[in-house]
């Protein structure tokens, strides 16, 4: 086996603050179980890192002995566009992966920051997702199979390699979310879309929080099925522009564009057609990566404007700089901006938390540079009433808690 422990590069590296002891990059998943086996036998703590687009998600683990980079695991394991499935490594960035499926006409239906960099990998390990969740959901509606490499380097498999195939399911639906804390994530099988016809966006300026729940109600109501619907703060950061984009074949997204129009009009309001549609959700990804200070904010969905109200619009005057996104028929809407004040950032999102868990909500800090912000607020908020299953789940996976140790919600 060409990877050995003890030839590795030492330092040079950190997840969250924490300094690797060493490196290890892996060029095939055997390799990779030998590295889990090996770190198994002395006791070693190990992180993973694909991309490192999320790597201010979480708490900095208590030690990594070994980080595993999946750079060189970057392999299409299996394709078949018949079925409209594919298995990737876990080291294949999303930009990639639609690359290799654009000549067969599908996708897959996510859009993330960063897709050039994001891994799959990641990706499943931080559940992401983007704009076109508002039709499609995040990778946790997408995958239907997956392979971890266990803390004793042992490969297992759950899930199937065609959408009918439900055997094991559990699995992948477990892994979705992990960040690295039940295994390694080896190999992941999604199911695609195919690429649609014609897209078009149409943009409605100066909505408030009221004004996107009344129109997210009107959709639902006229069941329109638009493939994203966000709101961006704009530059007064008094209100929101909406952004609705449809796709599929032209004569569907014609009569649904036209059915859009119509319900805005009825509100008094004007939906302004965008020339690029394929570039209209770039806000989402701005204000996504923006600022020193990330956070993602989730109520149910009827109770958005009270997000707007207890939550964003205290933080946009609390915060230099703030920018602000959401999805309005899901509930979630991600902030950011500059510290500048950070007792009074520290306590606005304290005030934040507690508004939107009292609307049965959470606040997940996402980055946060400054470590005395970062010191003062919990990365994950209040723990959920599952949180008993997660520990028992993270006991049988990986008994000596070795797997990022300490990142993942509660300190798992």
């Amino acid at each position: 086996m060409s990877t050995d422990m003890r030839d590795v590069r030492v330092g040079g590296s950190a997840v969250r603050g924490t300094v690797a002891k060493s490196i290890v990059t892996p060029s095939d998943l055997g390799e990779a179980s030998y590295v889990l086996t090996q770190a198994a036998s002395r006791g070693h703590a190990v992180a993973f890192l694909g991309g490192g687009t999320e790597l201010g998600l979480g708490y900095p683990p208590a030690r990594v002995d070994v980080l595993v980079k999946t750079a060189r695991l970057a392999r299409v394991v299996e394709y078949a566009p018949a079925d409209m499935v594919v298995e990737v490594e876990a080291g294949v960035t999303l930009a990639a992966l639609q690359k290799h499926l654009a000549p067969h006409g599908q996708r897959l239906a996510l859009d993330v920051p960063y897709p050039e960099l994001a891994t799959l990998g990641g990706l499943v390990a931080t559940n992401g997702f983007g704009p076109r969740r508002t039709r499609f959901g995040s990778l946790r509606d997408s995958i239907v199979g997956v392979s971890l490499i266990r803390a004793d380097g042992a490969r297992v498999r759950g899930g199937g390699k065609v959408v009918k195939n439900v055997a094991g399911f559990d699995l992948p639906k477990l892994a979705v979310g992990s960040l690295g804390s039940l295994g390694m994530i080896a190999t992941a099988t999604f199911r695609l879309h195919p690429l649609p016809e014609t897209a078009r966006a149409l943009r409605v300026a100066g909505c408030d929080g009221a004004t996107l729940q009344a129109v997210v109600r009107d959709v639902t109501a006229r069941q329109l099925e638009p493939a994203a619907f966000l709101a961006a703060l704009n530059e007064s950061g008094s209100a929101y522009d909406a952004i609705v984009v449809f796709e599929g074949f032209a004569a569907g997204v014609d009569e649904q564009q036209s059915r859009f129009e119509a319900l805005v009009t009825e509100r008094g309001l004007r939906a302004e057609r965008l020339a690029d549609a394929a570039r209209a959700t770039g806000v989402d990804e701005e204000v996504r990566t923006y600022g020193d200070l990330r956070v993602r904010l989730s109520v149910p969905p009827a109770h958005l404007t009270a997000l707007e109200r207890d939550a964003l619009a205290p933080l946009a005057r609390a915060v230099a700089e703030p920018r602000a996104v959401t999805y309005p028929s899901l509930g979630i809407a991600f902030f950011s901006g500059y510290a500048a004040d950070v007792a009074g950032v520290a306590n606005a999102l304290a005030a934040a938390r507690r508004a939107v868990e009292a609307l049965a909500g959470n606040l997940v800090l996402l980055d946060v540079r400054d470590r005395t912000i970062a010191d003062r607020l919990d990365p994950y908020g209040t723990l959920p009433a599952s949180f008993f299953l997660m520990q028992r789940l993270k006991d049988r996976f990986d008994p000596e808690h070795r797997m990022n140790p300490g990142r993942f919600l509660g300190g798992l």
